[in-house]
C-alpha cells in the first residue's frame, strides 16, 4: 500500500474518538503505574536480596558501571548510565550490537556489566557474556523472564517482568521499559544514599547548571578587584568621593584606613538622604558622613551567601574584606545576575 493509500487521521476527534483516546490514555497511565507497584511490592518480598546484592556489587566496583541494552533496552539503558553518572557512580553506555565489534574494549576486568534485555534472550547478549565471563567482570542482569539465559548466566538477576504491556497489541515496549526505567533509578537512589552523595556532589558533576552555579561559585569569581573598586579615606572630602563613586560606577565607595582595612561605606542613597538636610558639602568628609563598620563578606564565601546577606538587610552593594578587614573587592547585585547566581 502507498503513501497515498494510507489511512489519513481525522482532523478532528469527534466526540467517540476524543473519548476513546482520553480511555486509552488513562489506561496507559494506571497499567505503567500498577506495574511500578508490583515492582515495589517485589523489592519489599522476593526481590529483596537480589537488589541488595546488586547494590552492593556496584558499591564494591573499582572501575566502572556499563550499562547495555539493545532497541528500546538501550534508550532505557543509556538513561540508566546518565544518571547514575550524575549521581556519583562512575558509569558509561555501551550498545549491545556495538560491543561485538570493537566496544566491547571499553569494558575491564573491574567493571560491573548490566545487561538490560526483557526477553533475557537477546543474541548479542549471548555472543558477549562468554568474554564477560573470562575476563572477569561482573554480571548484573535486568530481564523480565528469570527463565532466560541472560538471568540464568548473570551473577545477580533483577526481576523487571510485568504482566502485560500498555500498548493495546500487547506488543510495543511501554510498561516493561517503564519498569526498567524505574528499577535503574531506585538503584541510582539506594547507591547515591550509600555512597553520602550530597547537594555539593551533584553541583560538581552539573557545573552548567543553576544549582551548580550556586554551589560552585565563590564571592572571589565574581566580585570586583583592584582599581575597580571605589575606594577613598575617611579625610577626602564630600565632592571628592562622589567623582570616585561616579567613576567606578558602582553606587557606592569603601571608606578605609591608611592599612586600606574597610572602616566605613558611603552610597547613592546615603547621598539622596543627606541632600535633604544639608545645603552645604564642601567642608563635609567621609568621617563625617560615612556608615561605620558596614557589613562585608569574605571572598572565599560562596556567592550565593552574597545574594542573602543583600535580600536580607536590602542593599545592592557588598564590601569583599578579608580575614583581617583589608578590603579586596566589591560586589553589586547586577554582578550577581550577570554571573547567573541569581
Amino acid at each position: 500500500m502507498s503513501v497515498t493509500d494510507a489511512k489519513s487521521p481525522p482532523e478532528a476527534f469527534d466526540t467517540k474518538s476524543a473519548k476513546r483516546a482520553l480511555d486509552l490514555a488513562c489506561e496507559t497511565l494506571q497499567i505503567e503505574a500498577d506495574a511500578i507497584l508490583a515492582l515495589k511490592n517485589r523489592l519489599s518480598g522476593n526481590s529483596r536480596d537480589s537488589f541488595l546484592q546488586a547494590v552492593a556489587l556496584l558499591l564494591q566496583c573499582h572501575g566502572r558501571v556499563v550499562v547495555s541494552g539493545i532497541g528500546k533496552s538501550g534508550h532505557i539503558a543509556r538513561k540508566i548510565a546518565a544518571t547514575l553518572a550524575s549521581t556519583g557512580t562512575p558509569a558509561l553506555f555501551v550498545h549491545a550490537a556495538e560491543a561485538l565489534h570493537g566496544d566491547l574494549g571499553m569494558i575491564t576486568q573491574n567493571d560491573v556489566l548490566i545487561a538490560i534485555s526483557n526477553s533475557g534472550e537477546a543474541a548479542e547478549f549471548i555472543a558477549i557474556i562468554p568474554i564477560i565471563r573470562r575476563m572477569g567482570a561482573k554480571l548484573v542482569a535486568i530481564t523480565g523472564n528469570d527463565a532466560s539465559r541472560l538471568a540464568q548466566l548473570s551473577d545477580i538477576h533483577l526481576d523487571a517482568r510485568v504482566d502485560k504491556e500498555a500498548c493495546p497489541l500487547n506488543l510495543a515496549p511501554t510498561a516493561s521499559t517503564t519498569v526498567t526505567l524505574a528499577l535503574g533509578d531506585a538503584l541510582a537512589v539506594a547507591l547515591l544514599d550509600a555512597r553520602g552523595f550530597r547537594e555539593e556532589d551533584f553541583a560538581r558533576s552539573h557545573p552548567g547548571g543553576a544549582l551548580g552555579r550556586r554551589l560552585l561559585t565563590h564571592v572571589r569569581d565574581v566580585m570586583r578587584s583592584g582599581d575597580a573598586v571605589p575606594a577613598v579615606t575617611a579625610g577626602i572630602s564630600l565632592p571628592t568621593a562622589l567623582l570616585e563613586i561616579t567613576k567606578k560606577g558602582m553606587a557606592m565607595t569603601a571608606v578605609v584606613d591608611d592599612a586600606h582595612k574597610v572602616i566605613g561605606v558611603f552610597t547613592d542613597g546615603d547621598l539622596r538622604r543627606l541632600i535633604e538636610t544639608v545645603q552645604d558639602f564642601s567642608k563635609l568628609t567621609m568621617a563625617d558622613v560615612m556608615h561605620h563598620n558596614p557589613r562585608t563578606i569574605g571572598p572565599d564565601q560562596l556567592a550565593v551567601e552574597a545574594v542573602e546577606v543583600m535580600e536580607q538587610f536590602r542593599i545592592n552593594q557588598l564590601l569583599v574584606a578579608d580575614a583581617d578587614g583589608t578590603l579586596v573587592g566589591a560586589l553589586h547585585i547586577h554582578d550577581l545576575t550577570r554571573a547567573k547566581v541569581i
